[in-house]
Formats: structure tokens, sequence, C-alpha cells
């Protein structure tokens, strides 16, 4: 399970499954700890973050799994 906190360190979203359906990645989980979602990414909406990133982030997002 993945865990999403908001800016007051508080959970807003646990995520439970990666599926895909598709072309599009399915989120399921649910928020604030009761309420059910699915979320779907499509492949245009991720071309579209990835446009938010410049190179400072990019290299953080390769180094993040490996930070303590």
């Amino acid at each position: 399970m993945m865990k999403l906190f908001g800016p007051d360190n508080n959970e807003l979203m646990q995520v439970t499954a990666f599926e895909r359906e598709g072309n599009k990645l399915v989120m399921k989980g649910k928020v604030f700890g009761s309420m059910p979602m699915t979320a779907k990414l499509t492949p245009r909406e991720a071309r579209n973050a990835l446009k938010l990133l410049n190179f400072r982030l990019f290299f953080f997002l390769l180094t993040f799994l490996f930070r303590k």
C-alpha cells in the first residue's frame, strides 16, 4: 500500500493497486481512509505531466527511490 500526504502531513489517499485497463493506468484506493476511489491516467495526461518536469526535478526523481 502506498500513502499520499497533504501539506499538513495528514493522509489524503491510500493507493492499494495499480492495474492496466487498455491504454490507461488505473489506480485503486481510498480517499481520506474511507471513500473508495478509482483514478485513471491516460497516455495524453501522462505526457502532460512530463511537461511539468524540469531538469532538477527529473534528476531528483531518478534518485528518489534510493533516498532514506
